[in-house]
């Protein structure tokens, strides 16, 4: 066994962008038309970086007369993830098509069953008026114990008030908003299967191994290409891709709830370029020490990084499992 290499802050990136590339163009041309036996694939684009890389994989891959941008919004969607979705579908030459799933999640009562878990702490919330958001304190990071969820609220003269989300809110108000990425993934295979594709899952590593993900929601697919890429390595193949900049420098947001919201704020707690080491550190056996010692952090920060990350990688570890099959 070949020793282990020093870690350093660079160890996270890619020796070579364009031998990735390749090989997983390689990989997605053979599994989508000889392994699933398709004749193209269909990408759920939101103007993010991780849809934007897969999307440019898929035509670099298939070619762009054999892949479809689907858009999916919703009410409370961003605008600007639609114009972000066309300029690059426009770059790139594949056909676009758009459905508009409010209507689906209204007759499902996201909104409803999400607002009535917001009002039971702010009963004077009104959809039409106010904003809204959950998420997570960067402060209890190094505490050692599972996180506490806030509620924000924002009304129209941009009042903020804040609570701590009781875990029955919680839940309601998750349950209900992954109706949205439940109803893309049906729309998603509506399209598949009109085309025969196959359906490219947009995830990467910290979302899939973390868990932040909708189990048969975004969570569904035929195929992951970037499954195994840190944020910082999908970076470095929107670069290699030439994904228009406007996406390269976008803000990773979840695009899920009212009020603007980053990926950080809602569920990881750090900057991407910081967790990709930390998590590169804690997935390679290295210790807390030489992980502190390259990174400027303590080691009993460091520690708790890695007990947080373990955490996360076993409370999650059901939304990785297939259906537990029974044989009688």
């Amino acid at each position: 066994m070949e020793p282990k290499a020093p870690f350093t802050s660079e160890i996270i990136h890619l020796q070579n962008v364009g031998a990735v590339v390749d090989q997983l163009c390689d990989r997605l041309k053979q599994d989508v038309h000889y392994r699933l036996k398709r004749f193209g694939a269909v990408v759920g684009i939101s103007g993010g970086i991780d849809s934007s890389v897969c999307l440019a994989l898929a035509v670099k891959a298939l070619g762009p007369d054999n892949v479809l941008g689907l858009m999916l919004p919703e009410k409370d969607s961003s605008p600007e993830s639609k114009t972000l979705a066309l300029l690059l579908a426009g770059q790139l030459k594949v056909k676009v098509a758009e459905e508009n799933l409010t209507d689906t999640l209204k007759g499902s009562r996201c909104y409803e069953r999400r607002d009535e878990a917001i009002r039971r702490l702010f009963p004077e919330y009104d959809a039409s008026t106010y904003k809204m958001k959950i998420g997570v304190k960067q402060a209890s990071l190094y505490s050692g114990l599972p996180p506490l969820f806030y509620l924000t609220v924002i009304d129209a003269s941009g009042n903020q008030q804040e609570r701590i989300l009781p875990a029955r809110d919680y839940l309601q108000i998750v349950a209900a908003s992954n109706f949205k990425q439940r109803a893309r993934m049906s729309m998603l295979y509506y399209y598949a299967e009109l085309y025969h594709y196959a359906v490219i899952g947009t995830p990467n590593k910290h979302e899939h191994n973390q868990g932040f993900f909708v189990k048969y929601g975004d969570g569904g697919a035929d195929l992951m290409p970037i499954v195994d890429l840190y944020k910082t390595q999908v970076y470095e193949l929107a670069e290699y891709l030439e994904i228009p900049r406007e996406i390269i420098e976008r803000t990773p947001t979840t695009d899920t709830y009212t009020a603007d919201q980053t990926q950080e704020e809602f569920f990881y707690q750090l900057p991407f370029d910081k967790m990709d080491r930390y998590w590169f550190g804690f997935e390679n056996g290295y210790s807390a020490r030489e992980v502190a010692e390259v990174m400027g952090e303590t080691e009993e920060h460091v520690a708790s990084l890695f007990q947080s990350f373990e955490r996360k990688v076993k409370t999650t570890e059901y939304l990785r499992m297939s259906p537990v099959k029974y044989q009688v």
